[in-house]
């Protein structure tokens, strides 16, 4: 086959990440950890014994393939929506439809996928309640978004939470042979892949993503030797990706590339790519969510009123939707950016993990301790507690840190004006910690 010819027919084919879609878990590409042996979603096909679940996961790692394999292995009839275009209706005449099938056949319970189910809001959710608990059907969901905010707490309780993860280089470097050894295109081109770091940053381990960049860069030279190396990847993407994809090729990237604006207190280029976002399609809740995650790391303390301001930015934005939306997101955009910042509470909270996990069992002091029955007293639990309120100026001097502990200070105030009058305040308090 010529050049031209194989040109000609590569576009008439489906995209390369479309045409190396896997059929089964042999060609599918990471989630070990999910459809390894003895692992849940494998354990849900060797024994057919199906049950409702979400898949919680970035983009391009195989969630709606992993569903269809799981479906077919299963032997269940696949019904499917998107949260993006369905409402109610639809998925009421799905639900009639499974139904129907199990009145006059005598299949297995038939399976619901539902694309985007972070997109549906409380009446659509509402509509699956009953089916998925009267096992009409299936539910499985996929989302980017965590469910614990998006699906209502009656669905979630019906349904099992896997989480998917990125590939690794491992993956990626599995799946690239893949589709230079399997692709009916790929395979009678002359492809030498010099070295692969670009490729593999940029993809970000998403699959589909390194699909479709692998495309690019051969579609990039037409005729001739194919060469993938960090120079071509390079060059080919700055001419080809400079688009906003609505269906998340660069969702992460734009998303990133705003927040890290907020922080370094650039409101012209966080408002920049707020517009980015909101231009591609993007859901303004996403943006919103996150603007409350940069207030409370990256303003903190320096500036309390931040999380206050995120917080109702997103209760509105999620009473008034688009296009108004875009007004309160401008505003707390500019208002996070233009903020002093302080990460003293995201340190904080990190090392208090830490500490946490090393010392989780660290007794805690008996005057500290509830004591709510007679055995408790007499065994000394709260007995030595200083009440604050009963001493001058609300303050007792009193260890609270468990004893192995005392000492230990996890929270640094960082220079500002606000975090500047909370350490005075700790000093005075705290002389022999804060000095």
């Amino acid at each position: 086959m010529d050049n031209e010819e194989n040109i000609g027919r590569s576009r008439m084919l489906p995209p390369l990440p479309e045409r190396l879609r896997p059929t089964n878990l042999e060609e599918y590409a990471g989630q070990k950890h999910l459809i390894g042996p003895g692992c849940v979603i494998r354990n849900m096909i060797d024994s057919g014994n199906l049950t409702s679940f979400i898949l919680w996961g970035p983009p391009g790692v195989g969630k709606t393939t992993l569903s269809r394999i799981v479906t077919k292995e299963c032997q269940r009839e696949f019904f499917t929506l998107s949260a993006v275009s369905a409402g109610v209706k639809e998925v009421r005449e799905v639900i009639e439809r499974a139904k129907s099938q199990s009145l006059f056949a005598a299949a297995a319970t038939p399976v619901l996928f539902i694309d985007e189910i972070h997109r549906f809001n409380k009446a659509q959710q509402d509509a699956l309640l009953g089916a998925a608990e009267d096992g009409t059907i299936i539910l499985i969901g996929a989302t980017t978004e965590n469910p614990s905010f998006e699906v209502i707490s009656p669905l979630l309780s019906r349904c099992q939470v896997f989480v998917l993860k990125p590939l690794d280089v491992t993956e990626l470097k599995w799946l690239l042979d893949r589709a230079l050894t399997t692709d009916v295109i790929l395979k009678s081109r002359d492809i030498e892949v010099k070295d692969t770091d670009a490729l593999f940053r940029y993809s970000g381990g998403d699959a589909r993503k390194l699909l479709n960049i692998l495309e690019i860069v051969v579609n990039a030279t037409p005729s001739g030797k194919v060469v993938i190396s960090n120079e071509t990847v390079t060059g080919c993407l700055q001419e080809n990706m400079a688009i906003y994809d609505k269906n998340g090729e660069m969702h992460y990237d734009i998303i990133s590339a705003f927040i890290k604006s907020i922080r370094g207190s650039d409101p012209n280029a966080a408002v920049y790519y707020l517009a980015r976002m909101l231009d591609g399609g993007e859901d303004p809740l996403f943006i919103a969510r996150r603007l409350c995650i940069s207030a409370a790391e990256d303003v903190g303390l320096a500036n309390p009123n931040a999380l206050l301001l995120a917080r109702s930015c997103f209760d509105i934005v999620h009473t008034i939707g688009m296009p108004e939306a875009r007004i309160p997101l401008s505003e707390c955009t500019i208002y996070l950016a233009s903020s002093p910042k302080s990460n003293s509470a995201y340190l904080a909270i990190n090392q208090a993990l830490e500490l946490a996990h090393k010392t989780q069992y660290a007794p805690v002091p008996l005057y500290l301790r509830n004591a709510p029955t007679k055995l408790m007293e007499e065994l000394g639990y709260s007995d030595g507690y200083k009440y604050a309120h009963d001493y001058p100026g609300h303050f007792v001097d009193l260890e609270f840190m468990p004893e192995e502990l005392k000492g230990q200070t996890l929270y640094e105030p960082q220079p500002n004006k606000h975090e500047d009058d909370l350490r005075r305040r700790l000093e005075a308090y705290w002389p022999k910690y804060y000095k």
